[in-house]
């Protein structure tokens, strides 16, 4: 054996409590991963957080378990996931922001890193970001925050812009919030709001088809409904001659216009290292919730060709990625 697989392997094991505990016949480490949305929807992200945990030293099977749940944008199942991942006695849960409720309301013990925090001391989720204290840790993706930058982005490609639709889960307390910010920041450049609020996936085509005249421009939040339906979500924007801003990629690679906000992938690496802190023993509450430091703005040519859209060079040069 190398020397540096032998060090990666005694790094992933022996060195560690609860991988030394599995190297001598007890059991494995569990990872509950609660996705919020299909696991197609999150197979970058998935990815990218087990290619981490395999840098870290972790190899599945023999050091650590990972057990996936996924709730497929149905809110109605994160309770019952939630339990069973207690009942499963996982050493640690990563997921996303919706969850949160369900699980707090499961354990108050096993440790939480959020990947995708949407401002978690606006929703209580933690007591503040240097000390969250409790048992929730993880990534802020700070989406309220951001939702003037994607405004002005917008404007620049559709400097017609007079009304805005802001398409958003009113179930889903970090969504409101969201909401409220960009109706704000919308209102500071003159534009005129309309919110279109839905609950559950059927209430999605009736918000369009009855808000569709009354709006330039579409700005849709994220969650794991919002995600779960992304491809239709795209497909009636563009049918109504919507362009779309959101703040995640992959809502652009399903036909939307632009997106801005945090590299995910990123993040998921980010939470994978949180999790191998927390394996080694670290609370969770001692942990701070961390802030994103790459953020990644991406257009869709093809989108913007079919809407009439030109979108500036000077934006193209900025663009981390462009879809044709």
């Amino acid at each position: 054996m190398k020397r540096r697989q032998f060090i990666t392997l005694l790094g992933g094991a022996a060195a560690w409590p609860l991988a030394a505990r599995a190297q001598q016949g007890g059991k494995l480490p569990i990872i509950g991963f609660f996705g919020v949305a299909t696991a197609s929807a999150w197979n970058p992200w998935v990815a990218a957080f087990v290619e981490r945990i395999h840098e870290l030293g972790w190899i599945e099977g023999r050091t650590v378990a990972i057990e996936y749940r996924w709730a497929e944008g149905q809110t109605d199942r994160y309770a019952e996931i939630a339990a069973e991942l207690v009942r499963r006695k996982v050493d640690v849960i990563v997921t996303g922001q919706s969850p949160v409720t369900a699980l707090s309301q499961a354990t108050s013990v096993i440790p939480i890193v959020l990947a995708l925090a949407t401002d978690p001391i606006g929703t209580g989720t933690v007591a503040s970001l240097a000390r969250p204290g409790g048992n929730v840790t993880g990534l802020s993706v700070q989406a309220p925050e951001l939702a003037g930058k994607r405004l002005e982005l917008l404007r620049e490609i559709v400097p017609s812009l007079r009304r805005l639709a802001i398409l958003g889960n009113i179930g889903f307390p970090a969504v409101v919030l969201e909401m409220d910010e960009v109706a704000a920041a919308a209102r500071t450049h003159g534009l005129n709001v309309v919110k279109l609020e839905v609950r559950r996936a059927e209430d999605i085509a009736p918000v369009f088809e009855s808000h569709k005249d009354r709006a330039d421009a579409l700005y849709i939040t994220s969650d794991a409904l919002m995600n779960s339906n992304r491809i239709r979500i795209n497909t009636l924007a563009n049918v109504a001659r919507l362009p779309t801003v959101s703040g995640v990629k992959n809502y652009v690679e399903a036909g939307g216009l632009m997106s801005y906000g945090p590299n995910i992938p990123a993040l998921f690496r980010r939470a994978a290292e949180l999790v191998d802190k927390i394996l080694r023993g670290a609370k969770p509450g001692d942990i701070p919730v961390e802030q994103p430091a790459k953020f990644d703005l991406v257009f869709n040519l093809t989108t913007a060709k079919a809407l009439g859209l030109t979108i500036p060079d000077k934006l193209l040069a900025l663009a981390d990625e462009v879809i044709e």
